[in-house]
């Protein structure tokens, strides 16, 4: 970890300013645009089973592939990643999302369509690994929180657009127009990280064992299981909304593009609230948001056949959902401060994880049982979560 980040911001001689917020921009888009990418099957499930010949709980699985391989790159991108420039790095990262984009979009077949989300999955991984460690290089340590809020608020945009832009969209050109759309700007992001990312020089390897020994650590150990319970929760229910939307709520096109959408902007709402009380109420927010969404799955799962009730419990649903990410990053910060690459490669490897195993465990509830049980079990998952972080304490560092 630098002792001073802002110092080591700009070997180059970047402008610290400058610099800093065009680098920190450029990584916010592409936070934005993995977000809109690896979640867009969400909003486009049912024609992408149509076109493809596939059940929609197969096609949720278009998910999990790519966070399977996210897992794989998360736990091994900072032994790689340690030997090169970070900038290089980065780029090689993006121009992966921008060739999985176009094979998405090409995709034939059920099948190359899992390849390309398997090489999405790559880059999910190994950016958001790195994200944290590389901002700590890129701001003071002061201007940390704010930084990190940044790249979530990334997160919060494309969770506002992506869902009702693609649901909107691919019902007028089509699920491979929609991805088509999301190349340019896949290209123009790899042109601003390239001219605005400072090179950053290669640090000391973070092997494997390195990461993994962190879960030796008793508050890492019990982070990561409030991670994965969270994030699977979360996303065994998120996969598979427009399921439930089309055959409980049975929303119309339109509808459906306006819940996605109160869904997404209330994720605004989320970000800012958890920016706004976590310097004070980390812990408080870590227990407690699961089970409050658990509360709110729940209630859409009861009231979900009014249009009005599901568009209120999908606006808190997003409002809630939002949060989660932001407060687990600044736990990094904090949690593994001493190790910031290994830390964030390790939880991102627990997100992923929870993603894919989330996802596929949703549709598996979706095809044998019913959306209930899928909603049921997502519900399920986040109380346990609540449980496993409790009061917080067992959460902190030892020194704390």
């Amino acid at each position: 970890m630098p002792t001073t980040p802002s110092a080591q911001a700009h070997p180059a001689g970047l402008p610290a300013a400058r610099g800093t917020r065009g680098a920190v921009g450029s990584m916010t888009m592409c936070v934005a645009l993995l977000i809109a990418a690896e979640f867009m099957p969400v909003s486009l499930l049912t024609p992408i089973a149509r076109d493809l010949g596939a059940t929609d709980g197969m096609a949720g699985q278009a998910i999990s592939i790519s966070g399977l391989f996210a897992v794989l790159t998360s736990l091994l991108i900072a032994p790689i990643a340690g030997r090169f420039d970070r900038r290089l790095v980065l780029t090689a990262l993006t121009g992966c999302m921008l060739a999985s984009l176009v094979l998405i979009a090409l995709a034939p077949s059920f099948a190359l369509l899992m390849a390309a989300r398997a090489l999405l999955g790559v880059t999910v991984g190994g950016f958001w690994a790195l994200s944290t460690a590389t901002v700590m290089r890129l701001v003071p340590r002061a201007s940390l929180p704010r930084a990190m809020g940044l790249l979530y608020m990334g997160n919060a945009v494309a969770t506002a657009v992506a869902a009702p832009v693609g649901s909107l969209l691919g019902g007028l050109i089509g699920w491979r127009g929609v991805f088509w759309l999301l190349v340019p700007l896949a290209a123009l992001n790899l042109a601003w990280q390239w001219t605005s990312l400072p090179a950053m020089r290669p640090q000391a390897a973070v092997p494997l064992g390195r990461v993994l020994g962190l879960l030796r650590r008793r508050n890492v150990a019990f982070a990561m299981l409030g991670v994965m319970l969270s994030f699977g929760g979360a996303f065994t229910t998120f996969t598979y909304l427009r399921p439930f939307l089309e055959t409980v709520t049975r929303a119309s096109l339109p509808q459906l593009s306006m819940l996605l959408l109160g869904l997404g902007v209330a994720g605004f709402a989320g970000t800012s609230l958890a920016t706004a009380l976590l310097r004070r109420h980390l812990y408080g927010l870590l227990g407690g948001l699961p089970l409050a969404l658990a509360a709110v799955t729940l209630a859409l799962l009861a009231g979900g056949q009014v249009l009005g009730a599901a568009g209120a419990a999908m606006a808190a649903w997003g409002t809630l959902n939002a949060a989660i990410p932001v407060c687990w990053s600044n736990w990094l910060a904090h949690g593994v401060g001493d190790e910031p690459e290994a830390g964030g490669g390790l939880m991102v490897a627990a997100i992923q994880l929870a993603i894919m195993l989330g996802a596929a465990f949703g549709g598996w509830l979706l095809d044998r049982f019913s959306i209930m049980a899928t909603f049921a079990g997502g519900a399920a998952l986040l109380v346990l979560a609540s449980l496993a972080v409790g009061s917080g304490r067992r959460l902190r560092p030892p020194t704390a």
